[in-house]
């Protein structure tokens, strides 16, 4: 082999072929077909265990993770969510329902979204969801119609936009004054916000929350979140007499795709925001509160890895090589969103010299419908295996039936053997709709 794998539970066998958490590539493809989607349990659930542990031991009382079920949503994971004693955010009633088929405990559930429909407020409070995380004034008046016809007091959070520039990608940059999300603290705004909802007779002001964006390595702009949303709860108190409940800073811890990308220790910046938090509300004179965080990315992202079967290569003298898969935009659009690098291997022939220049495009109607540019391989030929690695987030979960392309299967790899989470769509799934 010419190059170091990127994650430790990655190898190659003495035949030369990717394994995974100990499973043949070539095996899993044979069983399963391509392309496939394999997760890593166990490194789903451990680092489920490294948040929740963290939170449980060094946080005021309360205090957990809610996984973001945005990163990747299908029943099993919800499963593994409620065995590991998490919490899961949504953000449709799609997400929700799921969550509701498999079993997971309702009142873990916090339901987010900018832009609430009347019948999906309804729908949160008929299935009796924990928290609804409030984005504006007109979803709040919403939320307490809703709730007074259902005879309830529904708790909620207030999502507030901090200000902070995480220096990550616009197009998952969230924190900003100028987000489509959350009311702004600069602005006056989230103080208008919190005492409207103080006002109203049939919600129930738990906290607030906000979210800085996706995908970060710096952990200061983390740390800055919290710094503002303690000073604005701060002033709510001496001005309104409020004390929240309830912190949630949202997620967006980042993982390494490629060589170069560095590791992340979320314990330790865990336990960096537990010594910030108790500093500062002491500072402030503040009751600690419960903190909750919403890690998607990182429980899932570097558990997955996506094989795909090549079709052909194309060489262009002068211009570029292109290796053809089976799969592409449709099952991973990230690339064609924003440019997101990814590590690819050629899992059948690994000790080959990666020699050969190429882009890797997908199977769509479309020019832009590429996996990864400017990548370097053993040439490929026909037939040959490829490996997209860090593919459990935002890949599944966005994929879609363009070109009436089904979307793959997802496969967990447990101690007990490879096992189907999600079965690859049929040709008769994509008319089931059709009248």
């Amino acid at each position: 082999m010419n190059h170091e794998l990127l994650y430790p539970d990655l190898a190659v066998n003495d035949a030369g072929w990717l394994t995974i958490a100990g499973f043949d590539t070539a095996a899993l493809a044979q069983e399963f077909g391509t392309p496939l989607m394999l997760l890593n349990e166990e490194k789903i659930r451990a680092r489920c265990r490294v948040y929740a542990q963290t939170l449980q031991t060094h946080f005021p009382p309360g205090s957990m993770a809610l996984y973001a079920s945005k990163a990747l949503s299908f029943k099993h994971i919800y499963e593994i969510a409620a065995q590991e004693g998490l919490g899961v955010d949504v953000v449709s009633p799609g997400e929700l329902y799921t969550a509701y088929r498999a079993g997971f405990p309702m009142e873990r559930v916090y339901f987010h979204g900018n832009n609430k429909s009347d019948e999906d407020i309804a729908f949160a409070i008929s299935h009796r969801v924990g928290c609804i995380v409030c984005d504006n004034l007109d979803e709040l008046s919403a939320i307490d119609v809703q709730a007074g016809t259902a005879g309830i007091t529904q708790d909620i959070l207030l999502r507030l936009t901090p200000g902070i520039d995480p220096h990550t990608h616009a197009k998952i940059s969230t924190g900003q004054i100028d987000s489509k999300f959350g009311a702004a603290i600069e602005t006056g705004q989230a103080e208008a916000l919190l005492c409207k909802a103080l006002s109203l007779k049939n919600v129930k002001v738990c906290g607030v929350h906000c979210h800085i964006g996706s995908q970060i390595f710096d952990f200061t702009p983390f740390c800055d979140a919290l710094t503002l949303m303690l000073r604005f709860l701060s002033a709510m108190k001496e001005k309104h007499g409020y004390e929240a409940e309830r912190l949630n800073l949202g997620g967006g811890m980042g993982v390494p795709y490629v060589a170069g990308d560095p590791s992340i220790d979320y314990a330790a910046n865990l336990l960096t925001i537990a010594k910030q938090l108790d500093e500062q509300c002491r500072a402030h004179a503040l009751t600690p509160p419960a903190l909750l965080l919403e890690p998607g990315r990182s429980l899932v992202a570097d558990a997955g890895v996506t094989l795909y079967t090549v079709g052909g290569v194309k060489k262009i003298p002068g211009f570029k090589n292109y290796v053809s898969v089976d799969g592409g935009m449709s099952d991973n659009p990230r690339y064609t969103l924003y440019q997101s690098e990814y590590t690819v291997y050629l899992a059948s022939r690994m000790n080959d010299v990666a020699n050969f220049r190429c882009t890797v495009a997908g199977r769509c109607c479309e020019s832009g419908d590429l996996l990864q540019e400017d990548v370097l391989l053993p040439e490929p030929r026909r037939g040959d295996l490829l490996a997209v690695l860090t593919t459990g987030a935002y890949n599944y979960s966005m994929a879609s039936n363009y070109n009436r392309i089904p979307r793959p299967a997802v496969v967990m790899l447990t101690g007990e053997g490879a096992k189907t989470a999600v079965r690859r769509e049929s040709l008769d799934d994509l008319i089931l709709n059709d009248l």
